[in-house]
């Protein structure tokens, strides 16, 4: 940059760290909170529809109010100098893609610990009523110390009201990662981000996606008709229950899927615990050596990362809270409860005691009553 940029009187602009079709990405400084920042600028074109500004406001909204340890955070948003602008939590590493094409593939382990993180945070936003539209590994970031966190809610969903000529480039996701009522040009659901998380994991555990095209018309028709591969041909030792967790995800039929990212990942952590009370393949056989090690970390230390990182979001929904607390918090539960019942009977045999004596003095009170006040034949 030949001078510095300064949007809304308050971000600097220091380094791009990334471009795309629709945006650029810079790290920031934030001169009023004196921290860095990343800050998203979308195209120019894209900021001078009316229609399309107002539904990027109401999608930054909507992900500002996302509060989560695997999404990144939204802090502020706006207009300036003609283009629209995303203010987020500048979050360390690299994003998933870059990964993949560093290793190839994941070992068993990682994916499951990586992609638990990822349901965490979408499953949080399915329950808040956001849904991602756009789940891919670029929109996935890796921290160096393993920290999933997911960007880029509902910009997505904001594309909608652009033209419809680039609606199938940039709308409903990207063409390798979107679901078959996406590839239709339908509207997507919980279950459509939960079918690219599928392709997500695919991905990570083959070495390459299920479905390749010269076209985004022939991706999306692959997407809407063709069986991907299965998995074991790009890796045997991929066990059987995981195909199958993944292949569900990666079902044509929105109903036949897991509902939401929170109920794959209750699979995923159910299937982490049950492997790991058996002989688990070492990692070496499952993707070679690897740069993105669990450093530190013995298999039930993992499953219990796992677990809290997944827990720690399941826990705020009401409706799931108490199937997801630790034993000794569902026992105590269980202990006032059964205190609570036992209080009640005390209350109904009292109550039927009173009862009881009342309706033995009642022949009392009539023999004092007609003592008092004789029957005039008498």
């Amino acid at each position: 940059m030949s001078e510095p940029i300064v949007l809304s009187n308050r971000y600097l602009l220091e380094e791009r760290i990334g471009s795309g079709g629709m945006a650029m990405v810079f790290r920031a400084r934030d001169q009023m909170l004196e921290r860095t920042v990343a800050v998203k600028t979308l195209r120019k074109d894209f900021s001078e529809d009316p229609e399309f500004r107002e539904r990027f406001r109401q999608e930054a909204k909507s992900a500002a109010n996302l509060s989560h340890p695997n999404i990144v955070t939204v802090h502020d948003f706006g207009l300036d100098s003609g283009r629209l602008f995303i203010v987020m939590e500048n979050v360390p590493g690299s994003d998933l893609k870059n990964l993949l094409r560093k290793r190839g593939r994941f070992n068993v382990e990682e994916v499951i610990n990586l992609m638990s993180q990822a349901c965490a945070g979408i499953g949080y936003a399915h329950r808040a009523g956001v849904i991602h539209c756009d789940v891919k590994p670029q929109n996935i970031l890796v921290t160096p110390d393993k920290r999933l966190k997911v960007v880029d809610f509902g910009i997505a969903r904001a594309l909608s009201t652009i033209t419809p000529d680039e609606q199938a480039e940039v709308v409903w996701g990207s063409p390798n990662y979107f679901s078959p009522e996406q590839a239709s040009g339908s509207a997507p659901s919980p279950a459509s981000d939960v079918y690219s998380l599928g392709v997500v994991m695919y991905e990570m555990l083959a070495g390459q996606l299920p479905f390749k095209a010269d076209t985004s018309q022939e991706l999306a028709r692959l997407h809407r008709e063709t069986l991907p591969p299965p998995l074991r041909k790009y890796n045997p030792n991929i066990p059987n229950s995981l195909e199958d967790i993944v292949l569900k995800a990666l079902s044509k039929d929105p109903t036949a899927r897991y509902r939401t990212a929170g109920q794959l990942g209750r699979e995923l952590v159910s299937f982490n615990q049950q492997s790991h009370k058996q002989d688990v393949t070492p990692s070496s056989q499952l993707g070679g050596t690897s740069p993105f090690p669990l450093t530190g970390m013995t298999s039930s230390q993992t499953v219990s990362v796992t677990n809290q990182s997944y827990d720690s979001v399941v826990s705020t929904s009401n409706h799931e809270q108490h199937r997801h607390q630790p034993a000794s918090l569902l026992d105590d539960a269980q202990i006032q409860l059964d205190n609570q019942l036992n209080f009640d009977w005390t209350i109904w045999i009292l109550g039927l005691l009173v009862l009881i004596a009342l309706g033995g003095l009642i022949p009392f009170w009539l023999w004092v009553y007609f003592s008092l006040n004789p029957p005039l034949g008498g």
